[in-house]
């Protein structure tokens, strides 16, 4: 499908103008685009992404996703246009992607369960 592979291409073009162009000193240095969703009329992109920040994690995430969406998304929309030639550039907006510290909760509950199941067990 034709958005599929304009996300994919959005995707690639946007890790790259975060990693290489965007220079802002509020924003943390680990920050992953993890996907891309249009719409069927490729006019809006929800962009999805990672932010690696052990210290003040959840404070840091929202920081970043504030700057993206307030400061940013002009300047990576306008990139985007240069670099996919397209009829219309879409609208962007970033989302924080949850994924990875759901699977990580996740994760540490069957831990959890099989440490307390592993106790019951007769010796």
């Amino acid at each position: 499908m034709r958005s599929q592979r304009v996300g994919e291409q959005i995707k690639k073009e946007v890790s790259e103008i975060l990693r290489h162009q965007l220079k802002d000193p509020g924003l943390v240095n680990l920050i992953s685009v993890t996907g891309v969703e249009l719409t069927r009329d490729l006019r809006h992109a929800k962009i999805f992404i990672s932010i690696y920040d052990h210290q003040n994690a959840q404070d840091a995430q929202e920081k970043t996703i504030n700057i993206l969406n307030d400061r940013a998304s002009g300047f990576v929309r306008s990139e985007i246009g240069k670099r996919i030639r397209l009829r219309h550039v879409p609208e962007i907006e970033f989302y924080l992607d949850r994924s990875m510290a759901y699977g990580a909760h996740i994760e540490n509950v069957l831990r959890s369960l099989e440490s307390e199941s592993g106790d019951d067990k007769p010796k």
